[in-house]
């Protein structure tokens, strides 16, 4: 390891977030700060069903617009649950979608330059529409389906923003799931 942490010290905490900052050492002896953002590892689901991919759009506080984007969440109630059964949990949440088959597909780190958050991408198939169990906070979520065609679209003009749905996208395309 090329860098020591000399000291932590908590700095915030939520349910949902605890942001620390470390003094650390770097290899040549320079001391140095680090702002770590500590999140529960979360989840990106793609759900497809003959040719159509769904996804859902709503309102994103902190950037203070509506943006479209897979299905994706935590449970920070519930640390350590399996990503499959939260990847199940959000699907049938968010959509009311229950898929036959959920393929893994990877990990990916939301932005390890700031925080230890990890996602998990999962390709959902096999599709069976319920009804849908919104937490209060996705009380303005829309669920539309949209062709493989018009979802390449929105990513290549800027329709859809949101990182992680752009990540996972090229994820299973470069591995040919989708």
């Amino acid at each position: 390891m090329t860098i020591e942490t000399l000291s932590t010290r908590l700095a915030y905490e939520n349910p949902w977030t605890r942001v620390r900052e470390d003094i650390i050492r770097r290899a040549d002896g320079s001391q140095g700060l680090y702002g770590v953002v500590e999140r529960s590892d979360f989840v990106v689901v793609v759900p497809v069903q003959d040719g159509r991919v769904t996804l859902v759009e709503q309102f994103r506080y902190p950037v203070q617009q509506r943006m479209w984007e897979f299905v994706m969440g935590m449970w920070e109630t519930r640390p350590g649950t399996d990503p499959a059964e939260i990847a199940a949990g959000e699907l049938r949440e968010e959509t009311g979608w229950t898929a036959g088959r959920m393929t893994y597909a990877g990990g990916m780190f939301q932005g390890a330059g700031y925080c230890n958050q990890r996602g998990h991408v999962f390709l959902a198939t096999e599709l069976t529409r319920g009804e849908t169990a919104r937490e209060s906070t996705e009380q303005d979520l829309i669920c539309r389906d949209f062709s493989l065609a018009e979802l390449e679209t929105m990513l290549r003009d800027g329709v859809i923003q949101d990182a992680m749905s752009i990540a996972a996208f090229g994820m299973l395309r470069l591995k040919g799931m989708i």
